[in-house]
């Protein structure tokens, strides 16, 4: 193995090693200490170690733990910021505790990341604007977005299917996620994850129509086609020359090229130009 790690050089300095799949801090404390030590052989060949962990399992004494065993950034799932909704789904900690935890984390230098997912049980699109506008005020330097996604044989499956929670639809999720993905962008914080990866196992164990294996592409498409229909007030001028990253093409196109289709239908001939100095989602047009 160290060899190979050689071999990737400078590389390896921009991978980290993580511990992701529960609560980090929350496992006993012998064998997180364990999974510390066996990591540190190795953290003169990554960028850091990375965790993620609950909001309630923070504090001072955990966190010298973990500055003291090169540990860099800290995930922290929670979720929403909802009182009623973090108890509705029994996640055992406040709205409080994820204030509490991310000051601490920030104090003592580690990167913050917070975690949270749209359209648990109890909440709407209100409660989840204002998670993230409360996550804004806490200046994390990276977020995840995970939409529900329910899953066979849990308690949440029950109230489905027993008509006592009604998730959003594909489409809902889709709109309310594009939002989002402006206002953290709008803040600088870097979303590294929309959306859950996919998994046999998570499309054939899931009820509903919520969960699609490229959710972020039909998120970015739908972010796309919104900036350009912002930008082409040109109702005389029905062939526009648009200007994208050249990365970007596909997330303009549309999967299965339904912006193109749709722009088509709607009377615009588009010709597509780049321009290397756009970011991501930059557009102009003539």
């Amino acid at each position: 193995m160290s060899k190979a790690l050689e071999e990737k050089g400078e590389e390896a300095k921009n991978i980290e090693i993580a511990f992701f799949g529960g609560s980090f801090t929350a496992i006993d404390r012998e064998y997180m200490l364990s999974l510390l030590k066996a990591a540190n052989k190795f953290t003169d060949h990554f960028g850091g170690i990375r965790i993620s962990t609950r909001p309630d399992y923070i504090d001072p004494e955990i966190l010298e733990i973990l500055a003291n065993h090169n540990v860099t950034s800290i995930e922290l799932g929670a979720q929403s910021t909802d009182e009623t909704v973090l108890a509705s789904n029994n996640r055992g900690h406040s709205k409080k505790h994820i204030f509490i935890a991310s000051d601490l984390i920030k104090s003592f230098g580690f990167s913050l990341g917070l975690q949270m997912m749209t359209g648990l049980y109890g909440s709407d699109f209100d409660k989840d604007r204002q998670t993230a506008l409360d996550f804004v005020s806490l200046r994390p330097d990276t977020v995840r977005i995970y939409p529900t996604v329910i899953m066979k044989d849990t308690e949440l499956a029950s109230l489905y299917n027993n008509g006592s929670f009604v998730p959003y639809t594909l489409e809902e999720s889709v709109s309310l996620c594009t939002e989002l993905i402006t206002l953290f962008e709008r803040e600088n914080i870097k979303i590294i994850r929309l959306g859950l990866h996919y998994s046999d196992s998570l499309a054939q164990n899931s009820l509903g129509n919520n969960y699609h294996p490229a959710f972020k592409e039909l998120c970015e498409s739908k972010l796309m086609l919104e900036k350009f229909l912002a930008l082409a007030k040109f109702p005389e001028k029905r062939e526009i020359r648009v200007f994208i990253n050249p990365k970007s093409l596909s997330k303009l196109l549309g999967q299965k090229k339904c912006n193109l289709n749709k722009l088509e239908g709607l009377g615009y001939k588009l010709k597509i130009e780049f321009d290397d100095e756009l970011d991501k989602y930059g557009m102009y047009i003539l």
